[in-house]
């Protein structure tokens, strides 16, 4: 696993940066050339691992296989996309730009380790090593107070749910006497002594992953968080890291409890349900775009959650087309968001009069997460309701959720109609440079391609 070491000693060189780089552009570019150095490493841990057998680390507590590694190139390319994009707003947040940069550095070893853990153990490590930078990074604006409160929570509900995970890991180990996810399934299903005993510990552990990935009624923590966070980092805590935790969900549902599935889906089923209403009901009531947007993340997390209920091959093609359309589209809605001073609707009233390309970009990448056809956001939500109707079951949920998309596509059309159809004169934070419109146009061609050509970020799988 080169890619965790690899993230790692980039990790602390930007922190030793901190030490001897004064000039923020010059951190940020050094951040720059690393993320594209370690996008190269994982794009060469991918070439040179074998697609027909996985690889074993550290006594067998990670299992490295080929859609793993395929996960951590996109997860990777989408990091390398978000530190182009919004580079020049990270640099405003504070003094320690390249501290900041560290410590989205950490975050990917924990999202590595999520992407091929073997062991509980290294669940719980993963989701640390994933969470802790994120409180930091949170409470990072001193100038806010808001940023504070965000972090306060953030860490207040996170050490919550971490408690939550730790009880559902010992009821497991209790009832399994093993650590090893490719062993405890075949545990619980033979052992009936056990079996109650198991249940519980998977019940704990769905409700700390429910924490982890927004989902209610374990949500309540996510707006706050979303809208007191620096916008720069709020775009990054509400994709990659959302998509890795999601992945770890995927993968332990998917490989230790499926033999299971019949006692624990009905239950995951309505916090399921109960997400894509919570989200797409409440965004529709909020007037910052910045908070609906925290809303339509949870509302998002629904829709993903079908790739754990499918418990099929589908369902990792599902989750993988998911995190990375979500993920470009919602990194680009913010970086046209962090270039307005007003992040209510009304300052976005006449912005395609003001800065006709933002509006254009914005259009489509809201397109996008309303699930619009031909963009990545359309086949994304059609991998994961493909995966759930072929187990045969769950239709219902499937046509609620579609009841929900349509929800959606009121708060999502609301910025375009205030962008075109409303006049204004929306104030913007700094110009829209030829580099800017360069990276958006990048982006907003990803979200195309996704939508048009799936099967190009799907044919490591």
């Amino acid at each position: 696993m080169n890619a965790i070491y690899a993230t790692t000693g980039f990790g602390i060189i930007m922190m030793f940066a901190g030490f001897m780089v004064n000039n923020k552009k010059n951190a940020a570019a050094l951040a720059t050339v690393l993320f594209a150095a370690l996008l190269g490493v994982n794009i060469w841990d991918l070439v040179t691992t074998s697609a027909n057998e996985p690889h074993l680390f550290f006594s067998n507590m990670l299992r490295v296989e080929h859609y793993s590694l395929w996960f951590n190139t996109l997860m990777t390319g989408c990091s390398l996309l978000y530190v182009l994009l919004m580079g020049k707003e990270i640099q405003k947040v504070g003094m320690h730009v390249a501290e900041y940069f560290a410590l989205i550095f950490f975050i990917l070893c924990g999202l590595y380790i999520l992407s091929t853990y073997n062991n509980l153990l290294m669940l719980f490590i993963g989701i640390e090593i994933l969470s802790i930078p994120q409180y930091i990074l949170a409470g990072s604006d001193k100038r806010n107070l808001k940023s504070s409160e965000a972090s306060l929570k953030y860490f207040l509900m996170g050490a919550f749910s971490t408690g939550i995970l730790l009880m559902g890991i010992t009821l497991l180990y209790g009832a399994a006497r093993t650590f090893n996810i490719m062993e405890i399934a075949a545990t619980l299903h033979t052992d009936t002594l056990n079996h109650t005993l198991g249940l519980a510990g998977i019940m704990f552990i769905m409700i700390a992953l429910s924490f982890k990935v927004s989902a209610a009624p374990m949500h309540m923590w996510t707006p706050d968080v979303y809208d007191g966070s620096p916008t720069a980092f709020t775009a990054y805590m509400a994709t990659i890291v959302k998509a890795g935790a999601f992945f770890a969900f995927l993968r332990l549902f998917q490989v230790s409890f499926n033999s299971l599935s019949e006692h624990w889906t009905i239950i995951l089923a309505i916090i399921t349900a109960a997400t894509l209403f919570v989200g797409n009901v409440t965004a529709v009531f909020q007037q910052s775009v910045k908070r609906m947007l925290a809303y339509s993340s949870i509302a998002q997390a629904g829709f993903m959650l079908f790739a754990v209920l499918a418990v099929n091959a589908i369902a990792w093609q599902g989750i993988i087309i998911y995190a990375v359309a979500y993920s470009v589209a919602t990194i680009g809605i913010f970086a046209v968001l962090v270039k307005l001073k007003d992040y209510t609707y009304d300052g976005f009233n006449g912005l395609a009069q003001r800065e006709p390309f933002l509006a254009f970009a914005a259009t489509i990448f809201l397109f996008s997460l309303a699930g619009i056809p031909l963009t990545g956001g359309f086949m994304a939500k059609y991998y994961v309701l493909l995966a759930v109707v072929q187990q045969g079951h769950l239709l219902w949920l499937v046509i609620f959720a579609l009841l929900m998309a349509a929800i959606s596509v009121y708060y999502y059309f609301r910025v375009i109609i205030a962008m075109y159809f409303k006049t204004g004169s929306p104030e913007l934070t700094s110009p829209v440079t030829p580099g800017d419109k360069l990276m958006l146009i990048v982006t907003c061609i990803i979200v195309i391609l996704i939508g048009v050509v799936p099967q190009l970020f799907l044919n490591k799988i």
